[in-house]
């Protein structure tokens, strides 16, 4: 299986924290950058946090001082921290593994943040 497997969500109060894992088959130092991104009922998929081969971050703006994306290279996962969580963070958030040339997308693990 090449595709990541995330694992973590689950249902939260708001103000709350969850962890997210994506689990890659192989080392994800092969891949260019591996990313969360997530999925509203209705909306587009839109990136959440992101961090390349070289340890380089990025956020949406929404995620910004709450999220934090991390890894651990010999686990050959990644992490997104998740805290101060509210309703408008409810999704599904999935891994992406970008080679590059191409990618490759978890099939996602449901956040549903109460009010």
């Amino acid at each position: 299986q090449v595709e990541p497997v995330e694992s973590g969500g689950g249902l939260v109060q708001r103000g709350g924290s969850l962890r997210l894992s994506c689990a890659a088959s192989e080392s994800i130092l092969k891949f260019y950058a591996m990313g969360w991104y997530r999925q509203a009922p209705g909306k587009q998929r839109e990136l959440v946090a992101r961090i390349t081969r070289g340890g380089s971050t990025n956020y949406a703006g929404s995620a910004k001082g709450r999220f934090t994306i991390s890894r651990d290279n010999a686990k050959k996962t990644v992490y997104l921290q998740m805290n101060s969580l509210n309703p408008e963070d409810t999704a599904v958030y999935y891994c992406n593994a970008d080679l590059g040339n191409g990618d490759y997308w978890g099939q996602g693990t449901q956040v549903t943040v109460s009010s």
